[in-house]
C-alpha cells in the first residue's frame, strides 16, 4: 500500500512538472509572435544598434538576457522557419529531401532540411565573429567568440530572410518573380556587406575602408566554406 501510494504521488508530481514545462514552452513559443517583429524591425532599422545591444544582453544574468528580444541564435533559426514555411506553401518540398546523393541521403525531411539549412548559414556568423577576434588580436577562445557570434546572428539572420525569399522566387517559373528574386539577393547582399564594414569600422576604431577589407575577408572565407559544403549534398 505504502509503495503503491508513493508511486501514485511520483506520477502525480511528474504530471505536474510536465503540465508546468507545457506551459513554460506554450509561453515562449507564442511570445515569438510579439517579439519575433519587434526584432526583426530593429535589427533591419538598427542593425549596428542591435549588434551592440547583443554585446550589453550578455552582460546581463542569464535570466535578464534578450528580455524585450528574441536571442539572436533564437532569431536565426526563427527566420529560416518562416522562409521554410513560405517555401513550402510557394513551391512546395525541396529537392534536397527527394536526393538520395551525397549528404543529401540524411536530409530526409522538413526537420533535417531546416537544421541542414541553419548550420550552413550559422558558418556567416562564426566566419565573421573569427574575424573580429582575429583583427583585435585577441586569443581565440570560446569565450572571446561568443560575443562576436551572437552580434552577428543579428546581422546574418535578415539576410538569412531574404536570400532564402529570393531563393523562393527564382523557382518561380515567371520571369519577372525570377528577376525580382535576383533584385532582392543582390540587395540582401549589397546591405549586408555595408553593414559588416561599419560594424569592423566601429569595433576596430578603424576607417569604412579598413572595415571593408576585414568584411570582405570574412565573407570570401563564408562563401567558400559554403561552396565546399554545398557538394556534399547534391
Amino acid at each position: 500500500m505504502i509503495i503503491l501510494a508513493c508511486t501514485k504521488g511520483s506520477a502525480a508530481m511528474h504530471f505536474m512538472g510536465l503540465l508546468k514545462s507545457l506551459d513554460e514552452l506554450l509561453y515562449e513559443v507564442m511570445s515569438w509572435l510579439i517579439f519575433y517583429p519587434i526584432t526583426l524591425w530593429r535589427t533591419l532599422t538598427r542593425p549596428l544598434q542591435m549588434m551592440d545591444y547583443s554585446d550589453r544582453e550578455l552582460g546581463q544574468a542569464d535570466e535578464r538576457q534578450y528580455d524585450d528580444t528574441l536571442p539572436p541564435p533564437l532569431f536565426l533559426l526563427v527566420s529560416l522557419l518562416l522562409a521554410h514555411g513560405l517555401e513550402l506553401v510557394v513551391v512546395g518540398d525541396s529537392p534536397l529531401i527527394e536526393s538520395r546523393r551525397g549528404l543529401a541521403a540524411l536530409v530526409h525531411d522538413d526537420t533535417t532540411l531546416l537544421i541542414m539549412r541553419l548550420v550552413v548559414f550559422s558558418i556567416f556568423p562564426l566566419i565573421f565573429a573569427t574575424q573580429m577576434v582575429r583583427a583585435q588580436h585577441a586569443e581565440l577562445t570560446r569565450g572571446t567568440l561568443r560575443r562576436p557570434f551572437y552580434a552577428q546572428c543579428y546581422a546574418v539572420a535578415p539576410f538569412a530572410l531574404a536570400m532564402s525569399v529570393a531563393g523562393i522566387l527564382i523557382q518561380i517559373d515567371w520571369l519577372e518573380v525570377q528577376a525580382a528574386g535576383l533584385v532582392l539577393g543582390a540587395l540582401a547582399l549589397l546591405v549586408f556587406g555595408l553593414v559588416q564594414s561599419r560594424w569592423f569600422a566601429q569595433r576596430l576604431h578603424r576607417s569604412l575602408l579598413a572595415g571593408f577589407g576585414h568584411a570582405s575577408i570574412a565573407m570570401v572565407g563564408s562563401l567558400v566554406l559554403v561552396l565546399l559544403t554545398s557538394p556534399l549534398f547534391t
